[in-house]
């Protein structure tokens, strides 16, 4: 906006607007371009009115529903209508200062009936509602809204700091169920593994005590049919003195600092081999009672 100037000839610059008068009243609008003015007559260019978008920052600092005070920065964009440029030129002294506190009274209006959860995520919502009130007031003025954004929204900052630990304990208590949950995994298939591996591991045990069987009475048969005279009792004694022996050339054989005291002698091996012969007929006694 320029001052009265009496001149005969002015020039208007591109995306501009003048104000032309006739002795102290309006006359009309200057488009861009050179104009010649009577002075004489009481014409003059009283001023010159920019058509380009200006952008105006206001920062609003007001309290959302649930009492936390926060800071908002709202951009506005605004110009001059060409048609409406007298209004604006001579309705209004300082827009900026109108703009402001139209955008003051509508936010402080909508923000306080919003939680700060709500104002986040509805924050367009707010610019919306604040360019349709600009919208109906600066119009009359000569001035078009042309965009409102709401550039940020800063929380006090002891209430950004609470919202920080808030989220980092949910997130810490969402990882420990996960860990739990591995952990609870892990320990059913480790306890799985165990079992199959103590099953299997009884299993061998089974078919080696079946193959021992085995081949103690392929012995047996084999030795009383080669030699004449000789019980399967007397065959089963001499077999029982072998493992005897066997077994304690490998315990004399075991690199083990491990001392064992074994009864030795004719007479023990006797006891051990009627011994295991009990045990062996206690064990099918017991297993006919069973099928009985």
């Amino acid at each position: 906006m320029g001052n009265t100037s009496c001149v005969l000839f002015a020039c208007v610059d591109q995306a501009s607007i003048g104000v032309v008068e006739r002795c102290g009243r309006f006359e009309k609008l200057a488009e861009p371009g050179l104009h010649l003015f009577n002075p004489f007559a009481g014409q003059c260019l009283a001023g010159v009115l920019s058509t380009r978008i200006s952008s105006l920052d206001v920062r609003i600092e007001t309290k959302t529903k649930d009492n936390v005070f926060v800071q908002l920065v709202c951009s506005i964009q605004y110009r001059v209508m060409k048609q409406h440029a007298d209004d604006a030129f001579y309705e209004l002294q300082n827009p900026k200062e109108q703009i402001q506190a139209y955008v003051f009274d509508v936010v402080r209006a909508l923000v306080p009936r919003m939680n700060l959860d709500e104002l986040f995520e509805q924050k367009g919502e707010v610019a919306k509602v604040v360019l349709e009130e600009l919208e109906k007031v600066m119009g009359e003025y000569g001035y078009s809204i042309e965009h409102i954004l709401m550039v940020d929204i800063i929380p006090d900052a002891a209430v950004r700091k609470a919202m920080n630990e808030i989220n980092a304990a949910q997130r810490l208590q969402l990882a420990s169920v996960y860990k739990g949950e591995a952990e609870k995994v892990l320990q059913v298939k480790r306890a799985e593994a165990e079992a199959e591996s103590k099953y299997l591991g009884g299993l061998g045990v089974a078919r080696q005590r079946q193959a021992i069987t085995d081949g103690l009475r392929e012995n047996i048969l084999n030795f009383s049919h080669k030699v004449e005279g000789t019980s399967a009792k007397e065959v089963m004694d001499l077999i029982m003195i072998t493992q005897y022996f066997d077994t304690i050339k490998d315990l004399g054989n075991s690199s083990k600092n491990t001392t064992v005291f074994i009864p030795h002698g004719p007479g023990h091996v006797r006891d051990i081999t009627e011994q295991i012969r009990n045990g062996l007929m206690e064990a099918s006694s017991a297993g006919v009672n069973i099928v009985e």
